[in-house]
């Protein structure tokens, strides 16, 4: 990313699937853009895209491409609109956007570019944006980049590895299938882990604190069976506003008929605030299961608290 981002042009159309004509200025509220088409109580209120991705369609199109003919309302440079992520924010001046959707189905003979050319670079390198601070926007206006990492916590809980005589595994698998699954995806990741003993207090209080810094997820391992010791799943209900019984109840059903021990694992999935928490066992084979079950629904449940529609 570029230290210095700027606006280059800011566009209106009052009709959709048409270009935008650069203005002088335009005001944001709550809906978007005032007089744009796409203004409006939905996610996708404000839509960018990069110069530089102008200037390459043009350049392999053999074809003049000006600000807005790709139906941008912001056309900026300076930015990889291509290396965002949703969730990340941008700040111009007063107005604060942040990003709820990457690219978006051409309007195809629609859009008068797409019948020309045969594709267009709205698809893949445009973004869209909701307004969460309102003012105004001018060419020249300098833009803030702000990354919003995914914040993701490990605990482990055990007796053993707490007290150091035994390596923990299961927490390093965790991570290890949390990095194959983002390393990929357009999205910043920080993990963090820890080890707990079977404490109910100590994991109570962690999850409190997770909960209340608004992580993104949590995963502990650890706790789950039949045992005198095992206070995982219950110390994570007292946390949760919801629980979700599916994810966990399809893994038992997955992996039970195969092998019924797996059916005593009383693992949880749930939310706590803006936070997803799961409990899952403590060896690294039946992690390695869970984990598979999980990564399926993780992103799309992170949109779903943050009221980002991405269907």
């Amino acid at each position: 990313m570029s230290n210095s981002i700027e606006i280059v042009s800011v566009n209106i159309s009052t009709e959709k699937g048409t270009p935008k004509r650069p203005v002088e200025e335009v005001i944001v509220d709550d809906n978007g853009i005032a007089n744009d088409a796409h203004a409006g109580p939905w996610h996708r209120q404000v839509s960018m895209l990069a110069q530089e991705s102008i200037e390459r369609f043009a350049a392999e199109a053999d074809r003049s491409i000006t600000p807005g003919d790709f139906a941008e309302n912001l056309t900026t440079r300076g930015i990889d609109l291509s290396g965002v992520a949703i969730l990340d924010r941008f700040q111009i001046g007063d107005v604060a956007l942040e990003i709820t959707q990457i690219g978006k189905e051409c309007h195809g003979d629609g859009c008068a570019i797409f019948r020309e050319v045969g594709r267009c670079v709205m698809p893949k390198e445009g973004i869209f944006c909701r307004v969460l601070h309102g003012g105004k926007i001018r060419p020249g206006d300098a833009v803030e980049y702000i990354p919003r990492p995914l914040k993701i916590r490990i605990i482990t809980m055990s007796d053993r590895a707490a007290s150091g005589k035994y390596q923990d595994k299961s927490g390093p698998r965790i991570r290890e299938m949390l990095e194959e699954f983002f390393a990929d995806k357009r999205r910043h990741v920080e993990i963090e882990a820890m080890i707990l003993p079977d404490d109910a207090d100590k994991l109570r209080t962690e999850l409190t604190a997770a909960r209340d810094a608004c992580v993104d997820v949590v995963f502990t391992t650890g706790g789950t069976g039949a045992g005198p010791r095992d206070i995982t799943p219950e110390t994570a209900s007292e946390i949760c506003d919801k629980i979700i019984p599916g994810i966990m109840e399809n893994i038992r059903i997955k992996y039970g008929s195969q092998k019924p021990n797996a059916l005593l694992s009383r693992g949880i999935a749930g939310i706590a605030g803006q936070t997803q928490v799961y409990t899952l066992p403590g060896s690294s084979r039946a992690v390695s299961e869970y984990m598979t079950e999980i990564l399926k629904t993780l992103e799309h449940i992170i949109f779903m608290i943050h009221g980002v529609d991405v269907h």
